[in-house]
């Protein structure tokens, strides 16, 4: 079994699914000749084609745009935005859409775009390339929302995705492309979207994360477990749907719940999931719901390793649940 990067599985993940379907099309700036910014495309347009492997002109709306008209007339596009942070000019089309064409064709019509598209911080992007903007999509009613956060899930995922009838919103963590690493089957394999993981059992806490931040919620619970505390990370693989059963069975096991999440702190997904856990699990609390996030601040370049949360701030939010 091979041992695979992040990006290295996105790509067997579009080869798999390029080989077993000629309706699977991608398209994109740069994601032809150039094989993407993060060579995630790398070598696709050589084997399948440029009718296969579209380099696109740089308009979001554009590429978002036609890609609804090809899944809409049979095919399964999908369609890389360079960085989420550019993914704004196409927000109508995904949002007003893609969305909502199942609906407002009564079931008649599904729209199975999957948009691919690197998100978060860990890169020195600074503002313009560091953006967590997952809640902007997991408000809209008809998406997916799904974020890897290791090279099995990322092929297995995309894998479940493209085969879907669903438009997808599929985030890559970027600070993972390069960093995670793991065995990752040749074979052809589907992870269930909705559907959590519980990357470490424990009895004392549980910590609710997803994308890069699962690295930094396992390097707390163990430098906790030094400290003989017992933390459970969940990492949630897919926000829309969300595996709220999985949490709450954490929750109601551990009697505490943070949540760990590099978006800014107001109005984010990490709000969500603190209120339904109150909403479910409340007689169960040992302690108030905490949020580890970033902050409302645009996205800093020189301060960087101050705004993503690390394990020191999960580490101090461990201590703080503890103690109330």
């Amino acid at each position: 079994m091979p041992t695979l990067n992040l990006a290295q599985a996105i790509h067997a993940a579009l080869s798999t699914a390029m080989q077993a379907d000629d309706r699977v099309v991608v398209l994109g700036e740069d994601v032809g000749k150039f094989g993407g910014v993060f060579r995630a495309t790398a070598g696709l347009q050589e084997r399948f084609g440029d009718k296969r492997v579209i380099d696109t002109p740089l308009s979001e709306a554009g590429i978002v745009g036609t890609a609804i008209g090809m899944a809409l007339y049979g095919l399964r596009p999908v369609p890389e935005i360079q960085f989420a942070d550019f993914i704004y000019p196409a927000f109508d089309q995904i949002v007003n859409e893609m969305a909502k064409y199942r609906y407002r064709s009564g079931g008649q019509y599904s729209c199975p775009v999957v948009v691919r598209t690197p998100f978060g911080g860990g890169i020195k992007g600074g503002l313009y390339h560091s953006q967590s903007n997952e809640a902007y999509f997991c408000h809209t009613a008809g998406l997916q929302v799904v974020v890897p956060s290791n090279p099995y899930d990322a092929k297995g995922l995309l894998l479940s995705a493209v085969r879907g009838e669903d438009p997808v919103v599929f985030l890559e963590p970027k600070r993972l492309y390069r960093a995670a690493r793991g065995d990752v089957p040749d074979h052809d394999y589907t992870v269930p979207i909705g559907k959590a993981k519980v990357l470490r059992e424990g009895s004392q806490v549980t910590l609710v994360t997803y994308g890069a931040m699962t690295v930094v919620a396992l390097e707390a619970a163990e430098q906790a477990a030094v400290a003989g505390i017992s933390v459970e990370v969940i990492d949630l693989r897919t926000l829309v749907p969300l595996d709220l059963e999985a949490i709450l069975a954490s929750v109601g096991k551990t009697g505490r719940a943070i949540i760990v999440s590099e978006a800014p702190r107001t109005g984010s997904f990490a709000g969500e999931i603190a209120a339904l856990i109150a909403e479910h699990a409340i007689l169960r609390l040992e302690a108030p719901v905490l949020r580890v996030t970033g902050f409302d601040t645009p996205f800093p370049y020189a301060l960087e390793a101050e705004y993503l949360p690390d394990a020191r701030r999960v580490r101090e939010a461990i201590d703080r649940i503890l103690s109330f």
